[in-house]
Order: C-alpha cells, then sequence, then structure tokens
C-alpha cells in the first residue's frame, strides 16, 4: 500500500491531506474533492470573503437577524455550548477584537495600557449571539460585535474533509489543518498513525509520538505567534476578559474524537489555566490532554501516561 499526499493552502493555514491505497489516480480524484470541500467550507466561514455568511452576519450586527445555512447554524450551536462549558474563555465574538490591538509584529515594542486592553475585549461576550432554531437565523444584539471561526474553523473544515475521503472509500487517511489534525484507520505500513508533539522551545524537535486510531488531535502554543517585550514572551491567544495574552502555559494539546472538537478545546484550556484546564478535560468523556507550563511542567489528563512525556 502507498501513500498519497496533497498539500494546500486553506483558509489562510497549510493543509495536508493524505490517503493510503494503491491507485494513484483514484486517490488524486478523493483527495481533490475533499480539497474543494475546505474552500467550500472556507467560503461560508471566512472573514476576508466579502459574500461570506458570517461576513453577512457581522454587518447586519445590532440591526437584524440573518438567516444561514443548517451547517453553519448548528456549528454556531455547539460553539455556543462549548462557550458555556467553558464559563466564555472559548468565544466566537473574539472576533471583536481589533486585529491591530495584538499585532505581535516587530513593531510591536510595549505592552498596551490595561484599561485600553479591557476595552477592546468590551464587546466580547458569547451571550450577544442570540439563535433562532425556528428561523435558523442568527443575531448579534449589539452593534460591534464581530463573529470569527478562527477557534473551531479549521477543525470543522479537517473533520469534511475526512468525511468526503471516506466517502470515497479510503479507510486509512489523514488530514493536518496546521495543527488540527484527524486521522483514521492505519497508515502505509499497516501500524497506528503516530502523531508528533513538538517541543515548544524548539518546534523541530519531537517531543513525545502519540498514537492515534480514529481519533484527533489539536496541538496550540506560544512558538505559533509571539512577541517579546522586556524580556517576556507574549503569545497569540489572549483572555477574553483581559484583553492581555495568557501566560503560564506553554502548549495544550488535545485529544478527541472530533478535530472540531479538539480544536475548540485548546483555546479555552490556555485561557482557564493548568490547573482548571485540566480538571475540565477530565470531565470530558473520550478526552485526553497534555499541557507543558512556563516552567516545563508536564500536566496530563488521568487517561494518559505521564512517563511518556518527558522534557529533557
Amino acid at each position: 500500500m502507498r501513500i498519497f499526499r496533497r498539500q494546500e493552502l486553506l483558509m489562510g493555514n497549510r493543509f495536508v491531506l493524505g490517503v493510503v491505497g494503491e491507485r494513484g489516480v483514484k486517490a488524486e480524484q478523493a483527495l481533490s474533492l475533499a480539497v474543494d470541500e475546505i474552500k467550500r467550507i472556507e467560503s461560508l466561514l471566512s472573514t476576508y470573503q466579502d459574500s461570506s455568511i458570517i461576513n453577512k452576519i457581522n454587518r447586519k450586527a445590532g440591526v437584524e437577524a440573518i438567516e444561514v445555512p443548517d451547517e453553519v447554524f448548528q456549528l454556531i450551536q455547539r460553539a455556543q455550548k462549548i462557550s458555556k462549558l467553558t464559563d466564555g474563555a472559548f468565544d466566537l465574538t473574539y472576533g471583536s477584537l481589533d486585529k491591530d490591538f495584538w499585532n505581535f509584529n516587530q513593531q510591536m515594542t510595549k505592552l498596551p495600557d490595561p484599561r485600553k486592553a479591557k476595552a477592546a475585549v468590551s464587546l466580547i461576550n458569547y451571550q450577544h449571539i442570540e439563535l433562532n432554531a425556528n428561523e435558523r437565523s442568527v443575531y448579534l444584539n449589539k452593534k460591534g460585535v464581530r463573529i470569527g471561526f478562527g477557534g473551531i474553523g479549521k477543525g470543522y473544515a479537517a473533520d469534511r474533509a475526512k468525511k468526503v475521503l471516506l466517502d470515497e472509500g479510503f479507510e486509512n487517511g489523514l488530514v493536518n489543518a496546521s495543527g488540527d489534525l484527524c486521522a483514521w484507520g492505519k497508515d502505509e505500513e499497516g501500524e497506528d498513525w503516530q502523531i508528533a508533539m513538538s517541543n515548544p522551545d524548539a518546534p523541530l524537535e519531537v517531543l513525545a509520538k502519540i498514537p492515534i486510531r480514529n481519533y484527533a488531535v489539536a496541538t496550540s502554543g506560544t512558538y505559533e505567534k509571539f512577541v517579546w517585550i522586556d524580556g517576556v514572551k507574549y503569545s497569540h491567544t489572549i483572555n477574553p476578559k483581559t484583553g492581555y495574552p495568557v501566560r503560564g502555559i506553554k502548549s495544550v494539546t488535545v485529544i478527541a474524537p472530533y478535530a472540531e472538537l479538539a480544536d475548540a478545546l485548546t483555546t479555552p484550556v490556555a485561557v482557564m489555566g493548568a490547573e482548571a484546564g485540566i480538571h475540565l478535560l477530565n470531565q470530558l468523556q473520550g478526552i485526553a490532554g497534555i499541557l507543558i507550563t512556563d516552567d516545563n511542567q508536564i500536566v496530563t489528563t488521568k487517561n494518559l501516561n505521564t512517563k511518556e512525556f518527558i522534557l529533557n
């Protein structure tokens, strides 16, 4: 058996799709269909495409409700459940934050004023999203509120691409959406897929390999996007209650049945902190997590063997 791969820049991220099979033509056709499905999801959820349904919702914030496709409505419903579960640590209205406020570029040399930071996140509140199940409509009840799917969209797209590949008859494969990954069946050697977990202080160094079968993994770390200010590293994950980057955790890895769920849980765990974040994951059936703190402590959920994860 061989593995056939396809790499594409989609949703602003590098997607790598792979299927295990014998016929290259059939594999390439299936991979093309999966890529088309991701592009379709992007056209629905992208804030960079004026015609997207999300931008239509955002433009009508505080004005009127917008009827949306059923899959978008259900995705927002699921996201709202995670917001309630995490007391707002996960929040689709994170899109309300001015993208220039924390730009994490070389010109950023000082922290914003705490009062300005607090004001910048004043519109972030998942309760501003009102859903009408009868009309399949979404209403943002305050002007200026914006929603975005940066914390869940890649995972959803990965799951959808997986479904396409399964429907095309490929019972072994993987979809990697820049760290949000789902794998099913076996690799080309007939073994379980091995997912590499990077050392957040040296991203090219493999800290551990996680064997998974029909599961998904998502990782968020400070090495992805950050800025140094006065000798302190500030990552791209913002606490929606303070407007400041989260501190205390270098990396969050969540293992879940679906990439959408794994993707959505990484950010709130980072926001909640190691103790509360692990406690949350321990309460969720079929979910596992690995956290690396700023002082290189590795914290895992009860269903993982901590001896497998050791920093040098």
